[in-house]
């Protein structure tokens, strides 16, 4: 779900980024979740609509509706679907806090990346089981930030993604809820809950994920809110430079780069 207090921000550079994310991960984050013909599912937070044709594909006969509170990010995800050739998407303009729909109108609910940026993650899931029907499934999917390493490795490398985790905590996120997915779907009242750890391992044995993940996803990410950790006295310059070049030099040969996203799924009990 899009926010004013988006971390990430809305430019082209981090449209680009997120469809990056979620082609070069599909496989990872997108194993297992298939829903059937006729099934009506809301995916809340869809953002540019990256992980949108991800779900759509799997899910060719499934009736899904997306959901942002960005009218632009919408349209570009409403775009990017047709493009795609999908005709199984409808798009409103909604928020998690405030979703425009009837009670148990919905057959499942796919939410991806929208919990760590939402002030109260707990009350999210709670509206989403509102319009969840009884006995219908939820899918949740965040990373978690404080997985991730790489080798080799310097003290200002590791600060920089401090600082992203501290930047997304002042906009009121988490960059941590990976983590958490287990007890806020327990504290949200869903039942049967699992959690799964999603894994992506890179080194120069994988030039897809180097690109793909490594530079294109996560340190295009960190390297989004340079001006704000600079503006806020988090690092200096010199500092963050040196720390972003560290990080690339473990995309290179002999380098390594982990990081773990969350995939949780529960049930509205019967």
């Amino acid at each position: 779900m899009s926010d004013p207090g988006y971390v990430h921000g809305y430019s082209l550079r981090e449209a680009a980024r997120l469809a990056d994310q979620a082609d070069t991960l599909a496989e990872l984050l997108h194993s297992g979740t298939h829903y059937p013909a006729g099934a009506r599912v809301l995916e809340c937070g869809c953002g540019t609509g990256a992980q949108t044709v991800h779900l759509a594909a799997s899910s060719p006969e499934a009736e899904i509706v997306s959901v942002d509170i960005d009218p632009a990010s919408l349209e570009r995800a409403r775009a990017r679907v047709e493009a795609a050739g999908y005709g199984n998407v409808s798009f409103r303009v909604a928020d998690v806090f405030d979703l425009p729909c009837p009670e148990e109108s919905f057959d499942h609910v796919f939410v991806c990346f929208l919990l760590e940026h939402v002030p109260e993650p707990e009350r999210a899931l709670q509206n989403l089981r509102c319009v969840l029907g009884e006995g219908g499934s939820i899918t949740v999917i965040e990373g978690d930030h404080g997985s991730w390493y790489c080798h080799p490795s310097t003290p200002e490398a590791e600060r920089t993604v401090e600082c992203l985790v501290e930047i997304q905590a002042r906009h009121d996120g988490d960059a941590l809820i990976g983590r958490r997915l287990y007890p806020l779907l327990a504290a949200a009242g869903f039942h049967t809950a699992h959690v799964s750890p999603r894994l992506v391992y890179v080194d120069d044995s994988r030039p897809d994920l180097i690109g793909g993940f490594s530079r294109n996803t996560f340190i295009a990410m960190v390297e989004g809110v340079r001006e704000q950790a600079l503006e806020l006295g988090l690092m200096d310059e010199a500092s963050w430079d040196k720390g972003i070049a560290d990080m690339h030099r473990a995309t290179e040969p002999g380098g390594t780069f982990s990081y773990t996203f969350f995939k949780g799924t529960a049930l509205k009990r019967a």
